[in-house]
């Protein structure tokens, strides 16, 4: 009985040597698109996120690396009299560190440590008055736990859980806001794929 629990244990938790190699690449990133329409008040919005990733492991199990790309948020109010535009538009950077712990041969545990930072403007128009523009910036702190599982050798499907952190928004003539989200968030999973290039 007790050899058949054992075999189980090993079995269910993967007590194995998968490990994932020193000089391994991988890249992911982050696509979101969406749109909206409120035929009531002629209110238009769109937001996108662009941020392709790039990891490498420096040494067995553990990544560094790096996402860098654009995020928009507009907002366009043609019932308005006069009609009005709200632009908000950024560069993303995101830095981070990246530790696995095996669970078994294809299945890992992750923690993330990132660094998200962004810089842009937010620019407010009105037809037939002109506009305004002001340069921000914003960073912080994040820790993800997560979860990856290797479909075969070069592609993986992994689930992160929640986000834990700090981050700090300021205009440029503005005092700064500061921010705090401790938690796991089940509403927050976030699914994704990432290719391998495998050693």
């Amino acid at each position: 009985m007790k050899k058949l629990l054992l075999a189980s244990a090993i079995a269910l938790f993967g007590l194995s040597n998968a490990q994932i190699a020193k000089g391994t690449t991988y890249l992911s990133g982050t696509l979101n698109f969406a749109a909206s329409e409120n035929n009531n008040t002629d209110v238009k919005t769109s937001d996108l996120k662009l941020v392709p990733t790039v990891g490498y492991f420096v040494g067995t199990n553990l990544a560094v690396g790096v996402g860098v790309g654009y995020a928009s948020n507009v907002i366009k109010n043609e019932g308005a009299t006069p009609e009005t535009k709200s632009t908000i538009s950024a560069v993303v950077v995101e830095p981070f560190v990246r530790k696995y712990w095996t669970l078994g041969e294809k299945f890992f545990f992750f923690g993330q440590l990132s660094v998200p930072m962004a810089f842009g403007t937010d620019k407010d128009e009105v037809s037939g008055l002109g506009s305004t523009k002001e340069n921000f910036n914003s960073f912080g702190v994040s820790v993800k736990p997560g979860l990856d599982y290797f479909l075969n050798k070069n592609w993986t499907l992994e689930a992160t859980i929640g986000d834990f952190g700090y981050s700090n928004f300021k205009y440029k003539n503005a005092k700064s806001v500061d921010n705090y989200n401790f938690g796991l968030d089940l509403a927050s999973v976030g699914i994704g794929v990432k290719y391998v290039f495998a050693k």
